[in-house]
């Protein structure tokens, strides 16, 4: 679960699935190429779920599968614990 992005994907995706253009205006900054990289790995560690509609235009949605939902729920603690903590955490001198 390395990197920035990640955390930002699954997050976006906590409240049901987006399209790849959703997706990518919930994270921010993400270019298209990155997005796609991290997507993809998320999927293959069985976090995200990529679902391809037989449609014309081509519609794809991601959703959190099962685990993916858990791993938030998880590091929702962690944030909690960032935001109780975030002065002394700012206090940290580092370098």
């Amino acid at each position: 679960m390395g990197g920035k992005w990640k955390g930002l994907i699954l997050f976006a995706l906590q409240d049901g699935p987006l399209r790849f253009g959703q997706l990518r205006r919930a994270v921010g900054t993400i270019s298209e190429r990155m997005l796609i990289l991290q997507v993809r790995e998320l999927e293959t560690a069985g976090l995200v779920h990529r679902e391809v509609y037989q449609q014309v235009p081509p519609k794809v949605e991601y959703s959190l599968t099962d685990f993916g939902r858990s791993l938030n729920d998880a590091m929702a603690s962690l944030g909690d614990w960032g935001e109780r903590n975030i002065d002394r955490i700012e206090a940290i001198p580092f370098g």
